[in-house]
């Protein structure tokens, strides 16, 4: 079985036996262990750093503080390389900081013989500190104290432009700061606030190094290998070459892990120890703080449509924070702006405007969904709203609305190359039982006071990769043994999304090898695998299936000559069928025939082929991946609390490859959607101290509180995808938020403007809007 086909993961069985090897299980026994010292204030910088008693601690073979690492900056993205120096990464970090800018930067670092004695000695470090006060929002932070020098106005980056004409114009937008239009005052924008959240994968962020004569080894839970290459190379002035990166089985990443995090740390610790292991790995406190996180976002909207329901100009202001380091820079708000304009389109004027901050908060960067989360929450939280206030019904105004076939981006300049938006909506709607339900629970919310049901819907749209933005390019090397067999090598990573099994059935499907009789090489190494840009933008399986492709075909072609040297046959007139060429009479000869008469003939006449393809593949496309989600919940008002009956999420991700997988990354995603909209946040307080970074006080959902899951697949043929696919890991995600929070506005008739909606978000709103009043009231009971 091929593509199209359920199979079982290639890493099943390796996984279900505890046989896997991740970051710690490759650690060796006699490594180093790091721990570092973060900062306890937000915003100010290191006076000194008293380590006397820390160096004579028991077990402490080095400690190092910010005064000892190189002065130079670096760049922490998981962002190919840019050749165009005014898109290049910015470069604002040091391995270890004397400049603090968010509650645990890293001061200092010691490195003992176990993790207790690194500890022990890291508690007994005195550091004296210059304090300013914390700037912890963009509103705050712009035009303040600078937090980067580089940076007077703490404004990181922004992009305002007009679409006219179906061309966007790069000028000072006419959004103006109390939310009006273009000179149409009286429309003022609905304002949106989300806050920044973390990914929680499973696996803490971890690393350790070590050194092979001149060349620095590290092994990381990375996303992106050969970008993680590039940045520890800059970080420590080395050359690329004498840096090799390792990326083992990883417990899940969700963008999370695409940033170079403490991977140069490692790297220089051991360079200063004489090349021996040192390992470092987060507690989970540290996870939360001393990774990346989701943007926060205050999100102004303006919709202006008329009295048919048709949208006739569109504005947005995002201000995103960016938190105390450029990361990502300005990218995931941009992506959101530049998505708000294709989802929906107006007939006149779209303005758009964002700003990204640097704040005193933990820096933010990928987290699955890359900014159109917040977006779509806004956007499909304001076209509800429309319909709403004006008794119009949801379905009909989006489809009114949404992108057609014929969009072309405005930024791209791309048409839409597959679209099934419109069949996502319907088969939502048909499997939802959305119009019979929505009946019978407005009927039934007319007698019920304290409990409330509730149907909501909200619709995506969301583009496969990156391109034009950076280059998508990947690349594949597949050998065939002489038995038959092949082995596949890919730098696409696989982070749990199951990359390496739509791989493997890209490949059986071209070569004809029964795909137990392939493998994908696992362990990701830079000084072995081809290179490809990582883990993001949904484009493993269209980027790197496309290399595969591309390769597969390239072995096939090897085959065939072969086989036609072999039968003295003419390469046209044979085809591979069941692991064997065959020619049109029915002659036939199997692949272990073929490659073991390569590999080792020995007549003195023919020359020996190891039967082996590579190539680079480049993708020219950023084809549009579509979807819809249809929520079916009750509230309790008195209590806020949301209970979810049940969700049907739609699709249009393409030609599925492997539906089972297909299906388990709908679920995760829309499972993670649910944690965003109800109950995930990070807290800090007035000084901008972390106040629930772990997974007690850090709400996500469990398995108690994941709903039906029911997921449908609109199957489109895409063009430029390898097999007709195009993204699908990522979307899942975007439209539960405003979905659930569309529920609860049919629900309750009380719309929420911030996530989470928990219940104390749920009962401040409703007390607002008069629907819970007090015992003395007469009213329902809080």
């Amino acid at each position: 079985m091929g593509v199209g086909s359920s199979v079982q993961r290639v890493d099943a069985l390796d996984k279900v036996t505890g046989r896997s090897k991740y970051v710690e299980d490759m650690l060796p026994r006699d490594a180093l262990h790091a721990k570092v010292l973060h900062s306890t204030i937000a915003n100010g910088s290191v006076k000194s750093v008293d380590t006397s008693k820390a160096m004579t601690m028991e077990g402490v073979e080095l400690v190092l503080t910010c005064f000892d690492v190189p002065k130079w900056t670096y760049t922490t993205a998981g962002h190919p390389k840019s050749l165009d120096l005014d898109h290049q990464d910015v470069k604002d970090k040091h391995i270890l900081s004397q400049r603090i800018r968010f509650y645990g930067d890293d001061v200092a670092v010691v490195v003992a013989d176990s993790p207790l004695h690194a500890q022990k000695a890291l508690e007994t470090i005195v550091v004296a500190y210059e304090i300013y006060p914390p700037l912890p929002t963009p509103k705050m932070a712009v035009g303040n104290h600078p937090i980067h020098e580089t940076c007077q106005s703490n404004e990181l980056a922004r992009m305002d432009f007009s679409i006219r004409d179906n061309a966007v114009h790069y000028e000072t937008a006419k959004f103006s700061a109390q939310g009006s239009i273009g000179g149409i005052e009286e429309l003022k924008s609905v304002d949106f606030s989300v806050p920044p959240i973390h990914a929680c994968h499973i696996e803490p962020n971890c690393c350790f190094a070590y050194m092979e004569g001149s060349k620095i080894v590290v092994v990381s839970c990375t996303q992106a290998p050969h970008t993680l290459r590039r940045n520890v190379a800059e970080a420590l002035g080395m050359a690329v070459g004498h840096v090799r990166v390792i990326q083992p089985y990883m417990g899940g990443g969700f963008g999370n892990k695409q940033d170079t995090l403490y991977e140069p740390l490692v790297c220089l610790l051991s360079q200063k120890l004489g090349g021996k292991c040192v390992s470092l790995v987060l507690s989970r406190e540290e996870t939360f703080i001393n990774s990346r996180t989701r943007h926060g976002m205050d999100i102004g909207s303006v919709y202006d449509v008329d009295e048919h329901g048709v949208l006739q100009n569109n504005a947005v202001r995002i201000n995103a924070n960016g938190g105390a380091y450029a990361a990502h820079s300005h990218a995931v708000a941009a992506y959101a702006l530049s998505t708000r304009f294709q989802t929906y389109v107006a007939q006149g004027l779209q303005i758009g405007e964002s700003s990204t901050a640097y704040t005193n908060l933990p820096p933010a960067a990928a987290v699955r969904g890359y900014g159109i989360p917040q977006i779509a929450f806004a956007s499909e939280c304001h076209m509800e709203d429309i319909a709403f206030s004006n008794g119009w019904d949801s379905v009909q105004l989006r489809k009114k609305n949404a992108m057609s076939k014929d969009f072309v981006d405005p930024f791209l300049h791309m048409g839409v190359t597959s679209y099934g938006l419109m069949e996502c909506i319907d088969k939502g709607v048909q499997e939802s039982g959305w119009y019979s339900k929505r009946k019978e629970y407005e009927a039934f919310n007319e007698t019920s006071k304290r409990l409330k049901k509730g149907m909501g819907m909200a619709i995506f749209s969301y583009k496969t990769g990156v391109y034009p933005f950076s280059v998508e390019t990947g690349s594949c090397r597949i050998l065939l043994n002489e038995d038959g067999s092949g082995q596949i090598m890919v730098g696409a990573t696989e982070l749990g999304q199951g990359v390496d099994t739509v791989l493997v059935q890209m490949a059986s499907e071209i070569l004809t090898i029964s795909q137990s009789k392939l493998c994908v090489v696992a362990l990701r190494d830079t000084d072995i695998t081809p290179h490809d840009c990582g883990a993001y933008g949904s484009r493993q399986t269209f980027v790197a299936g496309g290399a595969v492709k591309q390769t597969a075909l390239l072995l096939r072609d090897k085959i065939l000559g072969q086989g036609a040297i072999i039968c003295g046959k003419k390469v046209e007139d044979l085809f591979l069928v069941g692991e064997c060429v065959t020619d049109k009479e029915g002659v036939s000869i199997t692949l272990e025939e073929i490659s073991s008469h390569a590999q080792f003939i020995n007549d003195g006449k023919e020359k020996t082929d190891h039967l082996t393809a590579e190539s680079t593949y480049t993708s020219y496309a950023c084809p549009f991946v579509f979807g819809a989600s249809f929520v079916d919940l009750e509230v309790d008002v008195p209590l806020g609390k949301v209970k979810i009956k049940e969700i049907v999420a739609v699709q249009d991700s393409g030609t599925i490859i492997n539906p089972k997988l297909a299906e388990a990354q709908v679920h995760g995603g829309v499972a993670m959607g649910i944690g965003y909209a109800l109950g995930e946040q990070m807290l800090f307080d007035d000084q901008a101290k972390p106040l629930n970074n772990n997974l007690l006080d850090y709400k996500i959902p469990t398995s108690m509180d994941i709903p039906r899951i029911r997921s449908f697949f609109v199957e489109t043929y895409e063009p430029s995808g390898p097999f007709g696919n195009k993204g699908l890991a990522e979307p899942p995600i975007i439209a539960q938020a405003p979905a659930i929070r569309n529920a609860i506005l049919h629900a309750t008739g009380v719309g929420m403007y911030r996530l989470p909606m928990n219940p104390q978000h749920l009962v401040e709103e409703f007390m607002k809007a008069g629907i819970l009043g007090t015992e003395e009231d007469g009213d329902i009971n809080v």
